[in-house]
């Protein structure tokens, strides 16, 4: 069956999605997601269809300072999403990198993995951690918790990947290249390292099982918070 009309169809819905315009960005995406399930399509089915022929970028506000959880958190959803993740601490900027829709959805996916975590957290602390422990220990609790979801969660991102594909092959290095120009043309990126860090190993586990049961999903419209860059 030809899906071209489908495709192009798709296509327009996607680029609808990133319109300023909440309520209609939020009825495209709804639509197009209806259609790809509809067709049996995936993203790599739209893209496949039209070889892109530049990088986008996606901005979403985060701290001036990254603590671990949330570098491995950015490193795990790029990874996940075929994308690039560039953290400006002057700034107080992610910049995601990636190819069509990629990019969207790692943005998205970004921001939703967040707020899930640190909502979870807050109630583990709430239920398991008394106010009369010390602000040390009560931090190293709170860090080895979302650490822990993290662990569970990135785990789960790539096994999603390897179900599901989000790049065909053909496209695999036509994006590579894609997002190394366009990293280039950022300058030089400051790689971090994380020192090994100290866990409470309660904390981390109940992190851990929390993290599964938290909804990954593939979303297609950006939070609202984010800012994709026109290039």
């Amino acid at each position: 069956m030809d899906h071209t009309p489908v495709i192009e169809k798709i296509k327009k819905l996607l680029a609808l999605a990133n319109s300023c315009n909440e309520h209609e960005a939020a009825l495209a995406a709804s639509h197009a997601q209806r259609l790809l399930a509809e067709y049996n399509l995936a993203m790599a089915d739209i893209e496949a269809a039209h070889k892109p022929d530049k990088a986008d970028q996606v901005e979403t506000a985060v701290s001036k300072t990254l603590p671990k959880w949330m570098r491995h958190l950015s490193a795990g959803v790029s990874s996940a999403f075929d994308c690039q993740a560039v953290h400006h601490p002057a700034f107080g900027k992610l910049t995601f990198i990636g190819v069509g829709a990629d990019v969207q959805i790692a943005a998205y996916t970004f921001s939703y993995l967040d707020r899930t975590i640190r909502k979870l957290c807050g109630n583990y602390m709430k239920r398991n951690v008394s106010s009369n422990i010390a602000a040390r220990h009560r931090e190293l609790m709170r860090q080895s918790y979302y650490l822990g979801a993290v662990s569970t969660i990135n785990l789960r991102l790539r096994e999603q990947k390897v179900q599901t594909p989000v790049t065909s092959g053909a496209l695999v290095p036509v994006k590579e290249g894609l997002i190394r120009q366009a990293m280039n043309e950022i300058g030089t990126v400051r790689t971090m390292y994380s020192r090994r860090s100290y866990i409470n190993s309660e904390a981390y586990s109940s992190g851990q099982n929390d993290g599964r049961l938290i909804g990954i999903h593939r979303g297609i419209s950006a939070p609202s918070h984010s800012r994709k860059i026109s290039r």
